[in-house]
């Protein structure tokens, strides 16, 4: 974990890496839960059996799975000082280039790009790839938006 005394500090290393995270491994209640909150039970994701005759092999996390573990990623990865709170503010490009067997483990890293003043505090772009143990290609990649509104003086 890196961690931050300040937004001014995060500021200045803006087009560092942060990271990785500690493995993660993706299981199927993990899966089924999501499915259930999301009310999305397509069968790639939900029916081991069927999932076998795939090309994938079993079943897949949903994409917005993965993409879900980014806040929590995001605490792994890095923490600031001398703010009131983190405010998750959305998202910009997020791309799901290669499936996530269930089974399988996941971490990520994460780039500062740019951080820019805002009327509530400071925005952070964090550019978040989460890899696949054992292959290359990232299996999410997306640039969050956190701002950081600093302490009240």
């Amino acid at each position: 974990m890196r961690s931050f005394a300040n937004v001014q500090e995060l500021k200045a290393a803006a087009g560092e890496t942060v990271g990785p995270t500690e493995w993660r491994t993706i299981t199927q209640d993990q899966v089924n839960l999501f499915a259930d909150a999301t009310d999305d039970h397509q069968w790639i994701h939900v029916d081991p059996d069927r999932a076998k005759e795939t090309p994938f092999g079993g079943t897949i996390a949903h994409g917005f799975l993965t993409l879900s573990l980014l806040p929590s990623f995001l605490t792994e990865l890095m923490t600031v000082g001398q703010i009131e709170m983190a405010v998750n503010f959305g998202l910009n490009k997020v791309r799901f280039p290669k499936p996530v067997p269930v089974g399988s483990r996941v971490r990520a890293s994460g780039e500062l790009v740019d951080i820019k003043n805002s009327p509530a505090g400071q925005l952070a772009t964090i550019k978040v790839s989460v890899e696949l143990e054992g292959e290359r290609r990232p299996v999410c990649v997306a640039e969050a938006l956190l701002l950081y509104v600093p302490v009240a003086e």
